[in-house]
């Protein structure tokens, strides 16, 4: 009986340390956000950046596991950091310059935004370097790494990641050289996304002639992303809206292509003039592959109070009918009407200096 009761342990226990649990899914979130601005005029593309649920900022050049409580970092790449390619800032200042999600104003000022953003500079950003501009109208700063929403609005296009991808992730990113490759037509910030993008996924991510002649722009990723979502219904990639909040600048505008920033602007009457036939080519780009529309008519708003939503499997159920949903809708939608209503709401790519 002893000898059973040896032998049916031993076997129990074996089975126990050859069990293979389920892989530990995490959430990430490839963010869209509209240009705004003299700049987001001139330039309509937006900006790019990710986010991750599962890697946090040990400081805003270097990566960690999150610990528990934490909800995760978003990574870009900025110019004008001192030097820096890339920055990893904790996701609720990066949206909203403040620590705390419950203490996120409904409306803010010009002056209200500047404390907020000097605050939390003193607070966590001085050791970037003590010559970091806070950025201008033509140059960037340490202002365009916290407080994004009073700026613009984002779409966030969340995807599953696994430990073993993010952990690497952050090996790579801690090990290479973080020192600055940014140009604007084709080391930006979506180039970032598409480099870091492919090793989640391999071989997605390219470069297009058309809509974009060769450029890398957000609205071409997140396209790229959102077809792999529809061939690949296991990567689960979802998209939420986080409204800019109103006060401080008139609301963003839509992401635009390339061609279309072209054919849309008053850019397309001098290329008209010295060339018909590229500005006949590229208002046909425009029709056939420039319009293509990513977001939803009535995407899932996701607020301060609940950013959970971004790293919930599956996300939350939003009834369109519900209180809630109209409320936060209209107040979107009055903001567009009203600025100043009160309303609610290989990795080695990156660090070469050549591709």
């Amino acid at each position: 009986m002893r000898f059973t009761r040896t032998v049916a342990f031993a076997l129990m226990a074996l089975a126990l340390l050859s069990f293979e649990g389920p892989r530990c899914h995490a959430q990430a979130a490839l963010l869209m956000e509209e240009p705004y601005g003299f700049f987001g005029t001139v330039n309509p593309t937006g900006h790019t950046a990710i986010y991750f649920e599962r890697i946090c900022a040990e400081t805003p050049v270097t990566l960690r596991r999150c610990h528990s409580g934490e909800i995760g970092a978003v990574v870009s790449r900025y110019e004008g950091i001192n030097g820096y390619d890339w920055v990893a800032i904790p996701l609720v200042p990066y949206l909203y310059s403040i620590d705390d999600p419950e203490a996120v104003p409904a409306h803010v000022d010009h002056a209200m935004v500047n404390r907020m953003r000097a605050r939390y500079h003193e607070q966590h950003l001085l050791n970037l370097g003590d010559d970091v501009p806070a950025g201008n109208l033509l140059h960037g700063g340490w202002t365009e790494l916290v407080g994004v929403t009073y700026e613009r609005r984002i779409y966030a296009f969340r995807f599953d990641t696994t430990e073993e991808q993010d952990d690497a992730f952050i090996a790579q990113m801690n090990d290479a050289r973080n020192r600055s490759h940014f140009q604007l037509l084709f080391r930006n910030c979506s180039d970032f996304a598409r480099v870091v993008l492919n090793e989640y996924f391999p071989g997605t991510f390219k470069r297009s002639i058309f809509p974009d002649a060769g450029m890398t722009t957000p609205k071409q990723i997140t396209y790229k992303l959102v077809r792999y979502g529809q061939k690949h219904p296991d990567t689960d990639v979802k998209v939420y809206e986080i409204p800019q909040i109103p006060g401080y600048r008139h609301l963003s505008r839509a992401n635009k292509s390339i061609s279309e920033s072209l054919i849309t602007s008053g850019y397309a009457i001098p290329i008209a003039v010295f060339n018909p036939y590229l500005a006949g080519g590229l208002f046909v780009d425009y029709l056939v592959r420039g319009r293509y529309h990513l977001v939803p008519k009535h995407p899932e708003i996701v607020g301060p109070n609940d950013l959970a939503a971004l790293t919930a499997s599956g996300g939350r159920e939003e009834n369109p009918e519900s209180a809630n949903y109209q409320a936060t809708r209209a107040a979107v939608n009055g903001f567009a009407e009203t600025p100043a209503s009160s309303a609610h709401s290989g990795l080695k790519e990156l660090m070469s200096a050549h591709e």
